[in-house]
């Protein structure tokens, strides 16, 4: 039997992405050379105000896509009363969020942030120490309740009282 042809495909491949996106800022951010090649360069003030404006996001603000798609729950002939009331109920939650004062849901969790470096991108700092300040500044200074402990010895924790640390896992 002979060998198979090798073939390299990702994992996932992707479709049309029709994500809606907007510009924080253009500042922290420039484009570089190196050996001939132009280098994506962040700073740190970058890095830490993009995690900052995600956490805060994702704390009090949901897709609108996701959002129309509950409100479709209201007109289905299928869906039962308390179908409709859940979902009722689940956007006056996000209208209410929206207005940045009560985030969407208290239990407010771990901050995970999982994120991918492309060769070319250049920072020259601890990525982890910026993203970390990031969700530090939203957790401080944003109406959200703390929910991190940390172990003080093998027998008691305390609260950390900004939400730290943070599972940060960048891949490269």
């Amino acid at each position: 039997m002979a060998n198979p042809e090798f073939k390299y495909a990702p994992m996932f491949q992707l479709g049309e992405d029709k994500t809606e996106y907007r510009l924080l800022t253009k500042e922290g951010v420039s484009v570089g050379e190196f050996e001939g090649k132009k280098i994506l360069k962040v700073s740190k003030e970058a890095l830490t105000l993009l995690s900052q404006q995600c956490f805060h996001d994702v704390e009090f603000m949901l897709r609108r896509e996701h959002n129309l798609q509950v409100a479709k729950i209201l007109h289905d002939p299928e869906a039962s009363e308390n179908d409709k009331y859940v979902a009722l109920q689940f956007l006056r939650n996000a209208e209410t969020a929206v207005k940045g004062i009560l985030p969407f849901c208290q239990d407010t969790g771990t901050a995970i942030i999982h994120g991918e470096k492309g060769q070319q991108v250049w920072t020259g700092f601890e990525d982890e120490e910026a993203l970390s300040r990031g969700v530090f500044n939203t957790y401080t200074q944003d109406n959200l309740r703390y929910s991190q402990n940390a172990p003080m010895n093998m027998y008691d924790e305390v609260n950390t009282r900004c939400n730290l640390p943070a599972q940060i896992d960048i891949e490269a």
